[in-house]
């Protein structure tokens, strides 16, 4: 049955459930009672079905050019550097990381609220550019050697010393390097972010490499339970780090 636009005849719910039986809509009833499960000793459910998450494989890059991934290296590595305390940004993979963020969701901002008004806004509103994490990694990168290139006798980023790439960085942060179409402190402010979740996220999500990072700061990851060592202040954690997935040394094939 179709009610067109503007008729004047009021149809009530028992008519468009009577046309629908009528045309062969059958409402299939149950006939027998209805029954209720006793749990006991068991969950009804097996555990990891809803959202489990998919680690990252392979060394591939899926969002970066092998230009931009080698810009991505020289720049993590002066944000954390390796040294005596441990591995760098670059050694754990968060290169890998913000690639396969930025090839994903977040690099799409999918959940993020992405329309207008465009207002300049303030540090404590957070991102507030009008591309995505993906569309600003790539211009910002174009636009810093351009401003690298003018500033130091035509060399890119990667190709600067420490200390000049320290300097670069450093003018990022404070604003100070005129970018072209994209905003350099906020550039910074996420890319330093980036690369903070990169280095100490769970290592299935490509960084983190071999939970080097937790180990260095004796984070126990994901242990079902330590409360055993809550209130020990000022004693480090003397288990190994247990990743989402486990540990190593439980599996012959990690």
């Amino acid at each position: 049955m179709s009610i067109s636009r503007g008729t004047k005849r009021e149809v009530s719910r028992r008519d468009l459930l009577t046309a629908g039986l009528a045309a062969g809509t059958s409402l299939a009833l149950p006939t027998a009672p209805a029954t209720a499960d006793t749990i006991a000793q068991e969950v009804p459910w097996a555990p990891g079905e809803a959202n489990k998450p998919s680690p990252v494989g392979g060394s591939d890059y899926r969002f970066f050019t092998a230009d931009e991934a080698a810009w991505l290296d020289a720049a993590v590595s002066r944000l954390i550097p390796q040294d005596d305390m441990g591995p760098g940004a670059r050694e754990l993979g968060v290169t890998l990381f913000i690639d396969r963020q930025l090839a994903g969701a977040y690099g799409r901002a999918e959940r993020w609220y992405m329309a207008g008004p465009w207002s300049k806004g303030t540090d404590s509103q957070g991102y507030q550019s009008r591309m995505t994490p993906a569309q600003m990694y790539r211009a910002a990168i174009k636009a810093i050697d351009v401003y690298c290139r003018g500033k130091f006798g035509g060399k890119p980023f990667v190709e600067l010393g420490t200390e000049q790439q320290d300097t670069v960085l450093g003018e990022l942060e404070e604003g100070k390097a005129k970018l072209q179409n994209v905003d350099a402190k906020a550039f910074f402010k996420q890319f330093l972010l980036n690369t903070q979740e990169g280095y100490f996220a769970d290592p299935m999500y490509g960084g983190n490499k071999g939970m080097a990072a937790w180990k260095m700061i004796g984070f126990p990851g994901a242990r079902y339970d330590y409360r055993d060592f809550v209130g020990q202040h000022g004693k480090r954690y003397p288990l190994p780090p247990v990743a989402i997935y486990g540990r190593p040394d439980w599996s012959s094939k990690a």
